[in-house]
């Protein structure tokens, strides 16, 4: 059997658990009619899927797939995983990592080449611009921060949330609930002894392992690293200054920590952020996840030779298998093998080959935000509700009856009610789909075509882009592509770079390295 998970979600506190009940229902009988067994199931209640934000139990089990206890995930249908593409794209490549694919139950999606190129543009422009697409805050979490109420997100360590009263009515006299942040008395100590230890000059390594070797845990009750430290100690919320989307309240929240420490804190982070790294800098293994041994299939790593004394002499990928002497493919030369797939790529990237790539990427965005499951249903239930209030006024129209006639005018306001709740979550929808365009993706690609061999975001978002996988072989390089339609190339590693130039992509039987690519056009 294939172990799987479900995950379901509900978007607003306006619908009930039955909605929950009715995905999980369906997501049983798909697991049991496909042959899955499914071990567990993760459930966000009043959520939306446009971003991570209070996503706690999606996060979760994000984190669970590295432990490889389930290999796929079943949602209800696509829009309850993410409803925004970049975020899709983003988690789905996290799990394919971790050997997870996502699977919807009523959805019949097929991993065709269009679907997983424009994906990779997708992820590939989030890592060369370091900026997410399509993501604005709604007027809503503004008003909220306004008052300071709690928007969703990590509690950080020392607080936690109370439902209170809010400003905001559904209707006169009936206040909204929202959440605020108290302290915890029970790791606020814990926040106070992270500062009064860093202050002490204390690494955040002395930190972190003084905190483990005690069992505490974080907000998310994990195990303690230098990042969550580095929060706590920058966290201005500790301070009592409330911040949102550039919206800043002092006084905000509760504080925890005093100006002066705070900021004496700030000033040692600073100090020791200019001072010269302790350890030698981390070398990058352009192709981690993107490279595989030929002969047993096992993903190859970055692995290195040393000197006498200690010192790095030569970087390889290597097999794992060879690394536990369980294969005997010979490692191969990181630098060599890295320049040759960036090589590869640049020669493929001419101006026509561009303009198809951003056309068709632009144009599949589009019709899946147009044959979005989630809109055309609540245009169905828009449509379902005008049909409903024309036959109650029709009935309006011939009903004598006073009684009856009030029972028909509530309804009628009902309707009302629904059809203006029914359009602004049209309105939703519509605003969290990708607003990307054709010259937006021929620039970002034109960025990659340009010859930036130091610049190694340029070479990531190359590779994350449009390589999905290379099989080494002792004679010859399989390269697969986000791509469909094929052709060979045959070219040695050594003359890597001067073969393309001279063969410009056409085959040439006098080199002994076989290069195979999948394209799209």
């Amino acid at each position: 059997m294939k172990n799987a998970v479900i995950y379901a979600r509900y978007s607003s506190s306006k619908q009930n658990g039955q909605s929950i009940e009715d995905q999980l229902k369906e997501c049983y009988e798909f697991a049991e009619r496909e042959g899955y067994n499914v071990i567990d199931k993760y459930i966000d209640q009043a959520t939306s899927g446009t971003s991570d934000a209070g996503r706690h139990q999606f996060l979760k089990m994000i984190d669970d797939s590295k432990n490889k206890l389930f290999s796929f995930i079943i949602v209800y249908q696509l829009d309850r995983f993410a409803r925004n593409k970049y975020d899709s794209a983003i988690y789905k490549r996290k799990l394919k990592i971790n050997g997870v694919k996502v699977l919807s139950a009523r959805e019949r999606i097929s991993d065709d080449a269009s679907g997983i190129l424009m994906e990779s543009v997708l992820e590939g422009m989030a890592e060369y611009y370091s900026v997410e697409l399509g993501q604005k805050t709604t007027r809503g979490l503004n008003s909220n921060a306004e008052h300071c109420y709690f928007n969703g997100g990590t509690v950080p360590l020392g607080y936690k949330t109370v439902e209170i009263d809010s400003v905001f009515t559904d209707k006169p006299g009936n206040p909204i609930k929202k959440k605020v942040l108290v302290i915890d008395e029970e790791t606020e100590p814990l926040v106070k002894k992270v500062f009064e230890m860093y202050n002490s000059n204390n690494t955040m390594a002395d930190i972190e392992h003084y905190l483990n070797s005690q069992n505490y845990k974080t907000s998310r009750g994990n195990e303690f690293n230098k990042n969550s430290i580095r929060r706590i100690l920058t966290d201005k919320r500790y301070i009592g200054i409330y911040s949102y989307n550039g919206i800043e309240k002092k006084d905000g929240v509760p504080r925890i920590i005093d100006d002066e420490t705070f900021y004496k804190v700030d000033d040692i982070i600073n100090v020791n952020r200019k001072a010269p790294a302790r350890k030698r800098a981390k070398t990058d293994y352009l192709l981690t996840t993107k490279i595989f041994c030929g002969d047993c299939g096992e993903s190859m790593v970055g692995y290195s030779g040393k000197t006498r004394n200690g010192e790095p002499l030569y970087k390889y990928y290597a097999c794992k298998n060879y690394i536990k002497h369980k294969c005997k493919k010979k490692a191969i030369n990181k630098d060599k093998i890295e320049n040759l797939v960036i090589d590869y790529i640049q020669s493929i990237l001419t101006d026509e080959y561009i303009q198809k790539i951003a056309t068709m990427v632009v144009d599949l965005i589009k019709k899946q935000q147009e044959d979005s499951s989630n809109i055309k249903r609540l245009e169905k239930a828009l449509k379902d509700n005008e049909k409903s209030t024309k036959n109650l006024l029709d009935s309006l129209a011939k009903c004598d009856n006073d009684d009856v006639r009030n029972v028909i005018f509530n309804q009628i306001a009902k309707n009302e009610e629904i059809k203006n709740q029914t359009l602004l979550n049209i309105k939703i929808e519509e605003a969290n789909n990708i607003r990307i365009t054709v010259t937006q993706v021929k620039f970002f690609l034109m960025q990659l075509k340009k010859d930036k061999k130091c610049d190694i975001t340029y070479k990531k978002a190359l590779i994350k882009t449009l390589i999905q996988s290379i099989y080494v072989y002792d004679d010859y390089v399989l390269i697969v592509c986000n791509t469909q339609d094929k052709r060979e190339i045959k070219i040695s590693v050594d003359d890597a770079q001067s073969s393309f130039k001279e063969t410009n992509g056409s085959p040439n039987s006098n080199n002994p390295l076989f290069i195979k690519g999948f394209y799209l056009l």
